[in-house]
């Protein structure tokens, strides 16, 4: 049972270690990024009246990646929701490739602008966006 408990958490871990900023990406370039680097992710289909967004899961749900999409079906921003045990992980991969911003945030700096990273905790997982920086 041990075995099985570590595996899953090794996993997670792989898994959530790879969360993209894809801001500035339309529909089409995410769903061809996700189909060539993140095969592990199942496309949902959603509707919405209120907002667009891509939205991808892997098998055991235990992550889910959300792309929120402007009226030209470009991302504005990503949301990863991952398992809270994989937190420790995130925050010293966040700490190595951007800088520090506050607790459990970080800016981004690609092409220009400032993106905004930050981890908040929920009840049973944490909550990862990426947006611009105001």
């Amino acid at each position: 049972m041990k075995i099985i408990t570590l595996f899953a958490i090794l996993i997670q871990t792989g898994i959530c270690a790879y969360g993209q900023n894809l801001i500035g990406y339309n529909d089409k370039e995410i769903r061809k990024y996700m189909k060539e680097n993140r095969a592990e992710m199942n496309f949902n289909k959603v509707t919405n009246s209120k907002f667009k967004y891509l939205k991808y899961s892997d098998n055991s749900d235990s992550q889910t990646m959300l792309f929120f999409l402007d009226r030209d079906s470009v991302c504005k921003s990503v949301r990863l929701i991952c398992d809270l045990s994989v937190k420790a992980d995130k925050v010293k991969e966040f700490n190595s490739i951007y800088k520090t911003s506050g607790e459990n945030r970080w800016i981004d700096k690609r092409e220009g602008k400032d993106y905004m990273v930050e981890i908040v905790d929920g009840k049973w997982s944490c909550i990862i966006t990426i947006e611009h920086d105001k």
